[in-house]
């Protein structure tokens, strides 16, 4: 496997594209509009030179890799030579489909099809097109460089052959691959998504405050980022499409959405990539300060 192919320039997507770009691998990254791609390459070039300040990185390292990355808004052209297509689009079931079939319709024969879903079924993504065994679950955790889980996920159809094939270059490129089986939010999202509901409904009943309810979670559970903060990391509108598909995948009312989160999807409030969730996002500060709507 020499040649993939990442569609998605996001958070996600540059990730992807990154990792697999210092891992030796030539990459094509596509997105419909150019300026998200020249963005994309800035982030990974500026994220590259933090590793070199770091000494996990050499600056020959760091030229090679961004050698390897090419771009390009042509679908069709972006795929036609691919071994692995990676799609790392916003969680919408609808677009994915939509990819899948483009993706089907262009790229080789023996392309592995992969998605970075965190929540939607691989089985109904492969079955938007005629290869279903060639179709498998490839999901990435945020920040792509530095965390070391991919969850692999076979679809009904996904064949032997793929799945070692992508636990394999999982390996390749540093990270630790687990296999899953396919439902609605698979392993990770399946347990950390209820969590993250739960402590949004602990502060719409008032039983605690932002940075209560995060404190808690630090220090009494040990976890690195409190469940409201990791909330904003991730996005809420990303948190929001992930329970509406357990909620739906599972009908059982534990997965339905606190209508505080329904609430500031709606009012645009999305966490770190709009400036603010709950808490407030100042480019250059790195200061957790709580949003003003929860500010006591």
């Amino acid at each position: 496997m020499k040649y993939i192919s990442v569609i998605g320039a996001g958070q996600m997507g540059n990730g992807i594209a990154h990792v697999f770009a210092q891992g030796g691998y030539q990459v094509t990254l596509i997105d419909i509009a150019q300026d998200r791609l020249d963005k994309a390459v800035a982030t990974i070039a500026k994220n590259m030179d933090r590793q070199v300040a770091k000494g996990g990185l050499t600056e020959e390292g760091k030229q090679n890799a961004l050698a390897n990355i090419a771009t390009t808004p042509d679908m069709a052209a972006g795929v036609r030579t691919a071994d692995l297509v990676v799609e790392a689009a916003t969680e919408n079931v609808d677009l994915k489909l939509k990819i899948f079939r483009d993706i089907d319709a262009h790229a080789p024969q023996g392309c592995i099809l992969a998605t970075n879903t965190s929540s939607i079924s691989i089985t109904r993504i492969a079955a938007a097109t005629r290869r279903a065994g060639d179709v498998i679950g490839m999901h990435f955790m945020n920040p792509v460089p530095v965390m070391k889980l991919v969850e692999v996920i076979r679809g009904y159809d996904t064949t032997d052959v793929v799945t070692r094939s992508i636990m394999d270059l999982s390996t390749a490129i540093g990270k630790v691959p687990v296999e899953v089986n396919d439902q609605a939010g698979f392993v990770s999202n399946r347990i950390l998504m209820p969590m993250i509901n739960e402590a949004i409904e602990t502060l719409f009943q008032g039983i605690g405050g932002v940075a209560e309810i995060d404190t808690v979670m630090k220090l009494g559970m040990a976890h690195p980022m409190g469940p409201l903060q990791l909330a904003d990391f991730i996005g809420l509108d990303t948190c929001l499409a992930i329970l509406r598909v357990l909620h739906e995948g599972f009908g059982n009312p534990k997965y339905a959405p606190c209508p505080l989160l329904v609430q500031m999807v709606t009012a645009g409030k999305l966490g770190v990539k709009s400036g603010e969730g709950f808490y407030r996002y100042t480019a250059g500060s790195k200061d957790l300060v709580v949003a003003p709507a929860f500010a006591k």
